[in-house]
């Protein structure tokens, strides 16, 4: 049931089963499957009404053996500990499956910013950051924006950090606004990482990609620009699910025809609610909010949130879905695994296929870091060549071992992050 799911729950059991198949020693075990450092904290902000309301702030640094943690602020009404704990656990595997050199941290507070002004949003973020100040930096932990925290959130946090710490130090946090050390092709990594995993899977498959289908859940960043580019590449969409804000119900938004990605951009708000009536218009069919699951389609695509395809609701996935492409962090949960492993339905796990935001992250810290900055296309180019070096490492890793593609990032990821810790001595 989605009441009882927990993530961290679900990510320390993937991890076991992957600590027994590298046969893992007790020690490094104990380490890896929880933060090596939790924060807890509260942040007073004056409200525009004068009072005063104390916000909860999270920042977990699973562990750092690569690099400094790496892992970005959520803003969420819902948000807890334990969901914070996971991302800061799958940050680890993440940036040690693209190999790049960080670790895995998160952070969140608890707040529903879409009902803050800016002055209460900016007095929040400087808070935040002064509660973190001596534990974050750019040699440290590097925090980024996530749900509902974008790049002038970062700004602000970057600039209490300079304040306090008296320097200047862009590389402390990404995400920021392109000309103010932010890096180019940012707003579209993550998407595009998606859609290069799942070209570079079609080919190994013999499947052309202008043949074939998806539906798409959620219309987020991730999801825009995945649709975006997976339609450039000639699929066709025909099924994107959504909440809508203002009625706080999820609905599939289905075209036989194929979705105009453009059009559909242009008639959503900037949380990401789609207007009903416009859509109707550009030829859709409203559908309740699950049954992007169950169209007819090659491909699907989970870009929204955790715990979305489950033992409860595979039943309701089409027998023509050949491959899942996760962008979102955790949408699969793991007694699903099992069952898409036995339907055959090829898997494309989120911390590989989502990679690509991590990926370009790491690359606007080392373009502050040495304050010399790339154009798009070397972005672009640099981000394909690392989706594509660790896809085929993971694939082959499958391959070899006859593994599910879960199992082979992890085996991977975990291999790399118990061989750093035992070559620093901790265990």
């Amino acid at each position: 049931m989605e009441s009882s799911y927990n993530p961290y729950v679900a990510a320390q059991t993937q991890f076991d089963k992957v600590a027994e198949i590298l046969n893992l020693d007790e020690a490094t075990r104990a380490l890896l499957r929880q933060p090596m450092r939790e924060f807890h904290f509260t942040i007073p902000v004056k409200m525009d009404d004068g009072s005063v309301k104390v916000f909860n702030g999270y920042r977990m640094q699973h562990n750092d053996a690569r690099g400094p943690a790496k892992g970005g602020i959520r803003f969420a009404p819902e948000e807890t500990a334990d969901t914070v704990r996971a991302l800061s656990m799958w940050m680890t595997w993440k940036c040690a499956c693209v190999d790049i050199p960080l670790g895995g941290g998160k952070g969140g507070i608890v707040c529903d910013p879409s009902k803050m002004s800016l002055g209460e949003q900016e007095r929040m973020c400087r808070g935040y950051i002064r509660q973190l100040a001596k534990v974050v930096g750019h040699v440290v932990d590097v925090p980024a924006p996530d749900m509902m925290s974008n790049g002038q959130h970062m700004l602000w946090m970057l600039d209490e950090y300079e304040t306090i710490t008296g320097g200047r130090y862009p590389g402390m946090i990404t995400g920021k606004p392109v000309g103010m050390g932010g890096s180019l092709g940012r707003t579209e990594a993550t998407g595009y990482g998606v859609i290069y995993t799942l070209r570079n899977y079609l080919q190994k498959a013999n499947i052309d990609i202008t043949k074939t289908t998806a539906s798409v859940q959620g219309f987020g960043n991730v999801a825009e620009y995945a649709a975006r580019l997976y339609t450039k590449l000639g699929g066709k969409v025909v099924a994107l699910a959504c909440l809508d804000q203002t009625d706080k119900k999820t609905y599939t938004y289905y075209n036989a025809n194929g979705m105009d990605i453009d059009a559909m951009v242009g008639i959503k708000d900037k949380f990401g609610t789609i207007d009903k009536a416009k859509a109707q218009a550009l030829g859709c069919t409203l559908l309740p909010g699950d049954d992007w699951l169950a169209q007819d389609v090659d491909i699907l695509i989970p870009a929204a949130l955790e715990n979305q395809i489950t033992a409860e609701n595979f039943n309701k996935i089409s027998k023509q879905v050949k491959v899942i492409c996760e962008g979102a962090n955790g949408p699969t949960t793991p007694d699903c695994d099992k069952l898409i492993e036995k339907r055959g339905i090829f898997m494309l796990p989120d911390f590989l296929c989502n990679a690509g935001g991590v990926t370009c992250s790491y690359f606007e810290q080392v373009q502050c870091n040495m304050n010399y900055f790339w154009d798009l296309d070397e972005v672009l180019t640099k981000l394909d060549h690392k989706m594509t070096v660790a896809f085929e490492a993971v694939y082959k890793t499958a391959m070899d071992m006859n593994l599910y593609m879960r199992d082979a990032a992890y085996v991977i990821a975990i291999n790399r992050v118990a061989q750093a810790v035992k070559l620093r001595g901790w265990i």
